[in-house]
């Protein structure tokens, strides 16, 4: 959907959306003090994080896409700065929060349990498969 070159901005606090284009240029500029003319899509949602907005400029004038939810909410990153206004994404991020899955950030390798690996020479077989199956 977009480009994995392009900054994704989201912000962390809810918005009122029946802001247009201008005045969601204006936060962009004063809240997450950025260049809302640079090229980087912007996020923003209300307050139950069912209504999303995403401003964005393609050299020829401001673009909004809004998306509505029919039930649920859309899954923000949990991973933010403390005190910080936005944070950034990845493409891929944006794409699951519009599908509606919760992309995981900052988990921990201990968190997700131990990392179960294993080797050839794990497994039981005898010499002639296993030169086979390294080569």
């Amino acid at each position: 959907m977009v480009p994995t070159h392009v900054a994704i901005f989201v912000a962390t606090d809810a918005v009122d959306l029946r802001a247009g284009f201008e005045r969601l240029a204006g936060m962009v500029l004063e809240t997450l003090r950025e260049d809302p003319r640079s090229g980087s899509v912007y996020l923003f949602t209300n307050r139950r994080r069912t209504h999303l907005k995403a401003l964005f400029f393609d050299r020829s004038g401001y673009c909004v896409l809004y998306k509505r939810l029919d039930r649920g909410t859309f899954p923000m990153p949990t991973v933010i700065a403390p005190g910080s206004s936005r944070t950034q994404i990845s493409s891929t991020e944006l794409t699951l929060i519009l599908e509606g899955l919760l992309p995981l950030r900052g988990a921990r390798k201990a968190d997700q349990g131990p990392e179960v690996t294993r080797t050839v020479d794990d497994v039981k077989i005898d010499t002639k498969e296993k030169d086979r199956i390294l080569h």
